[in-house]
């Protein structure tokens, strides 16, 4: 297992991405951003174990934070979601 790529606080952005197979990114939380709670340790994708795929590495999973209003343009509360590393990458300052 390699050291996780993010740390509590680091902003990310989620893949925009519609593969053609299972995956345990939910459509509502695809291109946008949040925030790293903590990462929760490493375990095969799910992606991976649905497609019957043997031998994938582990990866890190991360509790991640969205504000209602990032995903849906209104609210005040927050919702987190657990993602698999391959699912991020580093949020710009452009939003």
């Amino acid at each position: 297992m390699s050291k996780p790529a993010y740390a509590p606080g680091d902003r990310v952005r989620t893949r925009a991405a519609d593969p053609p197979h299972h995956t345990r990114l939910p459509r509502y939380a695809r291109g946008h951003t949040g925030v790293i709670v903590e990462p929760q340790g490493a375990w095969p994708r799910a992606d991976d174990r649905a497609r019957g795929v043997t031998g994938a590495p582990a990866e890190t999973v991360y509790t991640v934070r969205f504000s209602a209003r990032e995903l849906w343009g209104s609210g005040s509360h927050d919702v987190t979601v657990d993602l698999w590393e391959s699912y991020l990458e580093p949020a710009g300052e452009d939003r």
